[in-house]
This record gives C-alpha cells, sequence and structure tokens, in this order.
C-alpha cells in the first residue's frame, strides 16, 4: 500500500511542478497589448480621446514616429474641450479603438465651412466638426495646400507637454475627459505612425503554490517509498518453524466475588481500563467547561463597533455640473515658470516687445515706461523681477469659457541684504484658446495682508460682473472711489467705506502728501507755478473673483496725473530726473504733464457687511510723461 501511495504522490507532484512551470512559461500571457495606426502623410494634428487611451487598464505609453522633422514634433493633453477649442478652424484626425477586435479606425475631422479660428476671434465657441471617414493610407506623402496652421508647442492650455525627442515615447496615466494632441510645428505634418501599449497583468498566482505543493508530495512519495521499502525488506528476514503445539490447560473456575465485597482490580488489564476511562473523563470535564466557557465570552465580549457612513462627493470638484478650474496647480506652475523666464528676458534687455509677449495692460504699461527710463537713466532700479516660485496661493476661475482669469501669490526671495520681500501678486488672463496667458497686474502684497477665505484651487472661484451690486462697492467704481481718497482724504464721499488704517498707499501719495508738495514748490518758487493733481480711470480692466464669504478680490487700474505749470512769464519749470528720461524735456517754458499708473488690488465684502474695503497690495509707477503746451 504504501509503495502506491508514493507512485501516486509522485505523479501528482509531477504534475503540479509542471503545471506550474508551464503557467510561468508557456502559458505565460502576454506583457503587453499594442495598437498601431498610421494617418495621413499630410496631416498636421492628431487628437487621441482619453476613451481610446483608457481601452484598457493601467498606464499608457504612446510612441510616435515618421516625423520629418523629429525637432518640431509634440505630444500633449489637455481637457478635451479645450484641445478642441484650440483645434477649432483646423482639419485634425483621430483616432478610435475598438477594444473587441482591437481594431484601430482612422477619422479626418474636418471644420464647417466659416468656422474661423478662436486666437483673434471676440467669439471662442468651438466649432461642430464633421467627421468623416479615412482609408487606410498608402504610404504616399500628399502636399497640403492649406496656409500654414497655428504651432501647439508652448501653449498654455495643455496639462502637460513634451516637445522634440521626449515626444517620440510618452508614458502617462490619462483620466477621462482628457485627450492627447500629437501634431509638428503647424506647418509641417505630424507623426503619421501612432503606437498605444498597455502593460498586461503577467502574475500568475498558482504557478508558485503549485511547485512548491508538489515539492512537497515529491517528498512525501519517497518518504513513503523509502518506509515501504524498509518494511518490506524486514518482512523477507529468517524465520524459525515451530514444534508441535501445546494442550491447552484446563480452564479453572471462574471466582465471583459477593456484592457486599468490592472488586479491586489489580494487574495490566485494570490500569489499561483506568488508562481508558482517564481520558474519557477528561473529555467530558473539557465539554463541560468549554460549553460555560463559551457562554462567559459570549457576555463579556465587547460589541463589534459599526462603521458610520461619511459622505463623499463623487464628482472631481463636488459638483458634477459645475465647470472645472481654469487651470491645474502643476499647470499653473509651469505657467509662471514660463512668465518668469520671459520677464527676465525683457528686463535684461529692456526690451517693450520681449515684454509683449507675457505682459499686458498696466503691467506692460509700467514695464514699458522703466525700460524707457532706464535706457536714457542707468541708475534707475528695474522693476521686481517675476520668481520661478514657488506659489503662495493660486485661484483659477470655473469656467469653461474664455477669456480666462487666474490669480497667483508667488513667494519673493530675500533681497540683496538678505530681508524678507512681500510676496508678488498676479492677474493673469487668457483671452482666447491659443493665446498666452498674459500678465495684467503685478503687485506686492501689504505686509501682514489678512487674505480672504478663497476656494481651494481645485474647484476654483467665479468672475464677479464688473458693475455688481452684490458688494459694499461696485467693482466698477473702486478705482475712481479711491482715487478720489488720495485727492480729498477725509473730505471724499468714500472716506467711511475703506479701511485706511494700514494703508501705506495712501500714507504715501494722499491728500496730505499733495498738500506738502504743493506748499513746498511755493515756498520754493513763489507764485511762479503751479502743480494741480487729478484722477482718472486707467484703461486696465476690472478683475473681480469671489470669496467664500460672498466678497470679491477687484483689482482696478486708476491713474493720476501731475499738472506742473508755468503761472509767470520768462519763468521755467524743471523735470525730474525720471521725468525727464521719460518724457526726453529736461526744462520747460510752459509745464509738464507726468502720469502715475496704479496696479491696486483690493478685497471688497459683500454688501451689507459691516466690513470695510482694504487694499491687499499695490505697484505704482510713472508711465507718461510730457512738456503741455
Amino acid at each position: 500500500m504504501r509503495f502506491v501511495l508514493a507512485i501516486v504522490a509522485f505523479v501528482v507532484a509531477a504534475v503540479m511542478i509542471v503545471a506550474g512551470i508551464a503557467q510561468r512559461t508557456v502559458f505565460a500571457p502576454p506583457s503587453q497589448v499594442t495598437a498601431a495606426a498610421t494617418v495621413p502623410a499630410d496631416t498636421r494634428y492628431v487628437v487621441i480621446d482619453s476613451a481610446v487611451l483608457n481601452a484598457h487598464p493601467g498606464q499608457q505609453t504612446l510612441s510616435v514616429s515618421g516625423s520629418k522633422n523629429a525637432k518640431t514634433q509634440m505630444v500633449a493633453y489637455g481637457r478635451t474641450a479645450d484641445v478642441k477649442a484650440w483645434l477649432a478652424d483646423q482639419k485634425y484626425a483621430t483616432i478610435a479603438y475598438r477594444a473587441g477586435d482591437s481594431a484601430v479606425t482612422v477619422k479626418t475631422v474636418t471644420p464647417k465651412s466659416g468656422s474661423t479660428g478662436s486666437s483673434g476671434a471676440a467669439s471662442t465657441a468651438t466649432p461642430a466638426p464633421t467627421a468623416t471617414a479615412t482609408p487606410a493610407p498608402t504610404g504616399a506623402a500628399t502636399t497640403q495646400a492649406a496656409a500654414p496652421g497655428p504651432n501647439p508647442a508652448g501653449s498654455d492650455l495643455w496639462l502637460d507637454e513634451f516637445d522634440g525627442q521626449d515626444a517620440q515615447v510618452t508614458k502617462m496615466n490619462v483620466p477621462s475627459g482628457v485627450s492627447v494632441i500629437v501634431a509638428g510645428d503647424g506647418t509641417a505634418p505630424a507623426p503619421d505612425k501612432i503606437v498605444l501599449t498597455w502593460p498586461v497583468d503577467t502574475s500568475t498566482p498558482w504557478a508558485f503554490p503549485l511547485i512548491i505543493g508538489g515539492l512537497v508530495l515529491l517528498v512525501i512519495g519517497i518518504a513513503l517509498y523509502l518506509w515501504g521499502l524498509y518494511t518490506h525488506r524486514k518482512s523477507r528476514g529468517p524465520r524459525r518453524k515451530s514444534g508441535p503445539k501445546m494442550p491447552k490447560l484446563p480452564k479453572a473456575p471462574k471466582y465471583k466475588p459477593t456484592a457486599s465485597i468490592e472488586a479491586t482490580p489489580r494487574g495490566r488489564r485494570s490500569t489499561r481500563r483506568t488508562r481508558v476511562m482517564a481520558p474519557a473523563l477528561l473529555a467530558g470535564v473539557l465539554a463541560l467547561t468549554g460549553t460555560g466557557a463559551g457562554a462567559a465570552f459570549a457576555e463579556t465580549s465587547t460589541p463589534t463597533p459599526t462603521p458610520t457612513p461619511t459622505a463623499t462627493s463623487s464628482a472631481p470638484h463636488g459638483n458634477a455640473n459645475s465647470p472645472a478650474p481654469a487651470v491645474t496647480a502643476p499647470q499653473l506652475e509651469r505657467i509662471v515658470k514660463r512668465i518668469s523666464v520671459a520677464a527676465a528676458n525683457a528686463d535684461a534687455k529692456n526690451d517693450p516687445n520681449l515684454a509683449k509677449l507675457r505682459f499686458a495692460g498696466p503691467a506692460l504699461q509700467l514695464r514699458d515706461a522703466n525700460y524707457a527710463i532706464r535706457v536714457k537713466k542707468a541708475d534707475q532700479p528695474a522693476l521686481p523681477a517675476i520668481p520661478a516660485g514657488p506659489l503662495e496661493l493660486s485661484l483659477p476661475q470655473a469656467t469653461d469659457s474664455w477669456p480666462r482669469t487666474v490669480t497667483a501669490v508667488v513667494k519673493m526671495p530675500n533681497d540683496a541684504t538678505g530681508k524678507a520681500q512681500a510676496p508678488l501678486a498676479l492677474a493673469l488672463v487668457q483671452q482666447t484658446p491659443r493665446d498666452n496667458y498674459m500678465v495684467e497686474y503685478a503687485i506686492a502684497l501689504e505686509p501682514n495682508v489678512k487674505v480672504p477665505n478663497l476656494a481651494p484651487a481645485s474647484i476654483g472661484a467665479a468672475v464677479v460682473p464688473p458693475d455688481s451690486k452684490l458688494l459694499k462697492v461696485q467693482p466698477d467704481q473702486v478705482a475712481a472711489a479711491y482715487g478720489d481718497i488720495l485727492l480729498n482724504g477725509e473730505k471724499s464721499k468714500w472716506y467711511s467705506s475703506f479701511d485706511l488704517t494700514d494703508d501705506k498707499l495712501v500714507a504715501q501719495v494722499g491728500a496730505s502728501w499733495k498738500a506738502q508738495e504743493q506748499a513746498r514748490l511755493a515756498q520754493q518758487f513763489g507764485q511762479t507755478s503751479t502743480l494741480t493733481f487729478a484722477g482718472r480711470v486707467g484703461s486696465g480692466p476690472v478683475i473681480s473673483m469671489a470669496t467664500n464669504d460672498s466678497g470679491a478680490i477687484v483689482w482696478v487700474n486708476p491713474e493720476e496725473v501731475q499738472l506742473h505749470r508755468v503761472t509767470e512769464a520768462g519763468a521755467q519749470v524743471i523735470a525730474g530726473a525720471t521725468t525727464a528720461a521719460l518724457s526726453g524735456v529736461a526744462q520747460s517754458n510752459t509745464g509738464i504733464e507726468s502720469v502715475y499708473g496704479y496696479q491696486l488690488a483690493f478685497y471688497v465684502p459683500p454688501a451689507g457687511s459691516d466690513e470695510k474695503v482694504r487694499l491687499l497690495g499695490f505697484a505704482q509707477g510713472l508711465v507718461s510723461a510730457r512738456e503741455v503746451p
């Protein structure tokens, strides 16, 4: 019997070991799933939707090739709606994938006639594309007769971007609602060979247990075989022949004790019966004891706590129907780095054309004036540089249309003496999908400023209309109201609406400072000239972003005009060094007009609040100067 069991163990062990090894070798699944597509050779843009990229689970690997110039190829991904808005009037190809039969199809999407690009148009609505099936390419390249298209490289719209050699193989985990765009530089065709690869789970959880179990059975089989062999050899030893059987002795009469005499067992049999009874009694005691212990445990056991469900939101931003924020945190960090590089290049060369690549509105106006002054006045300090990071605060607009607004606060490095500097606040605006974010305002925050409670960057904030009456002061009236305070001080009707306790700008250029300047000029030159001040609203946009308390952060651009005019014949007005450098006039027989621009950020509380409007930060400087007739 032992030999039979050994043979069975050997057979089962062999089967288990072979099956385990086969799972890791012969029957091992493929390590990846690959889908390849070839697009027409004249295609400039290729779009791969997230449904295709997520056809299989796991990290996607995108490989592109076939570009005539690998340096111009790029791969980027962004929200599907943003990608289509950027393409707008451009013809592009899409790739579809059927997971059932692993078939890849290519379609060409042609915009409707009359659709125009959104880079310069006021309307940013995405045109409804028309999809037409594209037959399998024959490999012959065709020349695209249309005009060169826009270059997608470097766009702020993309969540991430890979250029040149980095675009050949890209690994990504693209979520739903995000698409990939593959392109050249807008003039050259995109790479025409697209390969998608997904990893496959090649784990074989039964291989190791089968091999180990087979080895264990093999050892058991060997042990059974050796045991059977030993027993067999032992049973074949020499045996003695037995003689004649002894006659049986007569049986002695059995002794029967009386009932009154207790029979005490003796000898081996009594011991054996005692040994048999002891385990039986012990088992009974344990059974009774176990029953009692179980009952006691049931009465004293600690009740199992019942988990309390926590309400969570399945939508990524709390509301599936709410628009997503204009940018993500990593996307904004990349945008700020690009702005920092562009600002450094423009500042180093005093080149307003380079500044126009990333600055607009009041921020560009102040930089242009600073460049013009520094060309003629070498000791004029430059404006604060835009640091590349880190970001201390980001507040994107929650929107799916354009223009889009983003507020960012960037930490400033210590100055040359090691003293900490106030953070820099930026207001960025993207006018159309093909435009980059431009710096409209760049201000230094006030020391110890109290920033209101803002929405998280993952949710975003709404833009408040300039004429909103839900705030204590309408956003489009804040500039004029604060300008009136700078001119008239306590006599202004807006004076009680603003918190001026720690307002450093009022202390620097407010009504008291203006009165001192006028008095100093009259004392020094008598009645030969006059110095007057007037306020006006600049051309910068009014930007208002809602806070969590129904208030708003409002960015405005008031301007102040200083007119120094001659009132006595023969007298002259001498311009300061900065004014002379910007106006080109050192002295005048008539007068000099200087315009100072202010970039201001306020917190405006909601209507009915007991709080007052307070200044969060500012930047100011001379923006224009001229001689007046």
